[in-house]
């Protein structure tokens, strides 16, 4: 290890200190436990599962041990952590069984007898941390998960090597606590709170109010939801991370305290100051310590602690001043108010505002926040780092141990998409930097449940020194595990994908869904991708010859639906370019031509697919939305929050359609009828021999938006219909005009 890096670990081992044989024997149980709900008791009966923390050679670098199996023996499987454990548990299956854990189901046909570890095989991580989760990843996919939704998540984090996590559940029942104490009323507290599907953004200061308030039994449920994530969590060896006190205070503080140092940030996110402007507490009042410290002392006394706190004070929000002596004392602040709770703090800082913000954030301005924490008490993400590193611009975070993190989708969009190439080179980069002080690696996704294979390579990442050497050759045997079975049509396909859309590269990649089929219509809007769509066709038909061998497997339906999702994606971006130019050449008779097939034949055909599959159904969506309420009333509620997030966002479109997605029911109800307007006023300008008005258009498009937002009609939440017979009809009605150049 560096001389750099042994520098600034001291502390942050603390977090690892204190274990004992209890613990090992505890997380040994839960490991065994975790291999029980995936593969059966019966199943899990063929392997031995133990902790023991002598195993990893180096303190703090995770490692499992495999051997046994084979006629009759049990595959024995040794972990310094449970985490450890689970990973060296998932690599047997993974590599020696040829199974698959993921999101979208898992493949766990296993062999009989169970294969032989040939000789004994040890693995340790070369970094601390394997890192999961971004602060909006709780907005976006987990904010309507019951307890059954999350054991799934934490056992795919434990098999993934996690060991490192936010845990932010709850943290507003403890903030109301604090603020009845400090002498806010329950009504200004409700005024306070954002609703449930934009707390990520209330927990980051950039929002308050926004379709709250929250209910009295949210704070419950979610209270009782967070003791049992942090049991689980720590029963497998993970490290919860926990909120902190930021700076960010309620205005109705200054009702309390007339004489409190507040200064208005400004507003974010084309939100007026109705729901956002948010009030940051001056670092040298004497209430930060207090109100800081009375936070982390009722957390820590409800959730208990691993010493690692997670508060972002600036994320999107330009600071109030750009003096180094500020922002150093502002940082200060909330450092100071966590280690007088806990003298073993550590912070856990996004590093996304200085990558956001580059022109305000310059040397003077991040030297300043990085050393205002004594060095090894602040770990960085560095949040994006696949496209936009900042270690590299900050001399490693100027001695400040960083995570190199992937972020790669925004908005938990659909869409297939990833930058693999530079996923697969940059952790190794990142260590071999001069005087790197890189402490592990992370995925930080906006939202999951998409582009799976993304998340396979990163989580493999975790546990290797090296870069994969071929890459292709990896993406043919994630393809094996994924359907069980080699297959060359498959193999093909995911190679073609792997040079398409899964190889973007430089700065302009961005895992944010731009695709017209889910904007706003406009005739500005831009169809350039950075691939060639006909691999993406390709790929296509690949996967659709193998229906007759494959169409059994789960993963392989679920990603058969993706890619032909992916092709109607693609086919919407052409007729909408062959729409716009018959419009801008005033020739109707085309431009009625691809508006119609692209509004009547296409959107509905689209929709059709994704409604043959479960995971793509606006109706199971708004049904998770209900399930979390305990009265009528309630789940109203929190259904039109789910509208709101994957729509307009805001009262008035303020980051429409950032978080889109491609569902059954949204693309008919509310995609369509946009599309539909948008042709029908092209043609309306053509035929009467008016200019396009847009801004005209857009007023009409957000009646049809806020239409479909404040809409209580109910959706299928049970798929109908077969997806391989669906994608085989739209594949032959639309692929033979691609071939031909006659769309």
């Amino acid at each position: 290890m560096g001389a750099a890096v042994a520098g600034v670990l001291g502390f942050l081992f603390l977090a690892a200190a204190g274990s004992s044989a209890g613990d090992e024997a505890r997380e040994a149980a839960a490991v065994r436990e975790l291999l029980a709900r995936l593969l059966g008791p019966g199943r899990a009966a063929a392997f031995s599962v133990s902790v023991e923390r002598a195993l990893a050679a180096e303190s703090g670098l995770d490692t499992y041990r495999l051997s046994g199996g084979g006629a009759g023996a049990r595959v024995r499987v040794v972990g310094s952590t449970g985490v450890a454990a689970a990973a060296g548990l998932h690599r047997y299956l993974r590599d020696f069984c040829g199974c698959h854990v993921a999101w979208s189901g898992s493949q766990l046909r296993l062999p009989e007898p169970l294969p032989a570890v040939p000789e004994e095989l040890t693995e340790a991580t070369p970094n601390r941390y394997r890192y999961y989760q971004n602060v909006c990843t709780h907005s976006y996919s987990f904010v309507w998960w019951d307890w059954a939704r999350w054991e799934k998540e934490l056992d795919w984090m434990a098999l993934n090597g996690i060991n490192l996590a936010l845990a932010w559940s709850g943290q507003e029942a403890i903030w109301q606590r604090v603020y009845l104490a400090l002498g806010l009323t329950q009504s200004e507290i409700d005024e306070y709170f954002t609703g449930p599907a934009f707390l990520a953004w209330g927990r980051m200061g950039n929002l308050h109010t926004w379709g709250g308030p929250l209910p009295r039994s949210w704070h419950l449920k979610q209270l009782y939801l967070q003791h049992r994530i942090l049991d689980r969590m720590r029963s497998f060896g993970m490290t919860p991370v926990l909120p902190a006190f930021a700076g960010h205070v309620p205005k109705a503080i200054t009702r309390v305290f007339p004489q409190v140092n507040v200064t208005q940030l400004g507003s974010w996110g084309h939100f007026n100051c109705s729901y956002s402007c948010s009030f940051l507490l001056a670092p040298e009042d004497p209430l930060f310590p207090i109100i800081g410290s009375l936070f982390l002392r009722e957390l820590t006394k409800e959730f208990g602690t691993d010493h690692i706190y997670g508060a972002d004070t600036f994320n999107e929000m330009q600071p109030p001043s750009s003096e180094p002596s500020y922002l150093a004392s502002a940082t200060a602040s909330v450092y100071q108010a966590m280690v007088t709770v806990d003298p073993d703090a550590v912070w856990l800082l996004q590093g996304w505002l200085f990558q956001h913000q580059p022109q305000f954030w310059g040397p003077a301005q991040v030297s300043a926040v990085l050393g205002a924490v004594p060095r090894g008490r602040l770990l960085v993400l560095d949040l994006f780092a696949e496209s936009q590193p900042v270690y590299i611009r900050t001399a490693s975070f100027q001695g400040q141990p960083f995570i190199w993190c992937m972020l790669h989708n925004f908005g938990g969009n659909h869409g297939l998409f990833g930058a693999l190439e530079a996923v697969n080179r940059g952790p190794a980069a990142a260590r071999l930097f001069p005087n790197s002080t890189m402490v592990g690696t992370g995925m930080a996704p906006e939202g999951i449940g998409q582009n799976e294979v993304v998340y396979a390579l990163m989580a493999e990442l975790g546990w290797r020194k090296d870069p994969v050497a071929d890459l292709e050759a990896w993406v043919t045997g994630f393809a094996a595990r994924r359907y069980g079975v080699s297959h060359g049509n498959t193999e093909a396909a995911w190679r073609l994908l792997l040079r398409s859309v899964y190889n973007c590269s430089g700065e302009a990649c961005s895992g944010h869904n731009r695709s017209p089929l889910v904007r706003r219509p406009s005739l500005k809007m831009t169809t350039t991708v950075w691939y060639n769509r006909s691999d993406v066709f390709e790929a296509w038909r690949l996967l659709l010859t193998t229906t007759p061998s494959l169409a059994t497997s789960p993963t392989f339906r679920y990603d058969l639906l993706d890619v032909t999702r992916q092709a109607a994606q693609e086919l919407v971006s052409l007729y909408y370019g062959e729409a716009r130019t018959a419009y801008l050449n005033k020739e109707l008779v085309p431009l009625l031509r691809a508006a119609g097939i692209l509004v009547y034949e296409l959107l509905p055909s689209l929709d059709k697919v994704l409604a043959s599959d479960s995971r793509f159904l606006l109706g199971s969506w708004l049904e998770q939305a209900r399930a979390a309420a305990v009265s009528e009333a309630e789940a109203h509620f929190y259904e039109q929050n789910s509208r709101y997030q994957l729509t307009l966002w805001g009262p008035e479109g303020n980051i429409l359609d950032y978080a889109n997605k491609q569902l059954a029911g949204l693309v008919a109800d509310y995609y369509t009828p946009r599309w539909r307007l948008f042709m029908e006023m092209l043609v309306e300008s053509l035929v009467r021999g008016v200019p396009f008005q847009q801004h005209q258009f857009d007023q009409n498009a957000f009646q049809l938006e806020q239409t479909f937002v404040l809409s209580t009609q109910r959706y299928p939440s049970q798929p109908h219909g077969d997806t391989v017979d669906l994608a085989k009809k739209l594949f032959l009605r639309y692929y033979p005009r691609l071939v031909a150049g006659s769309l």
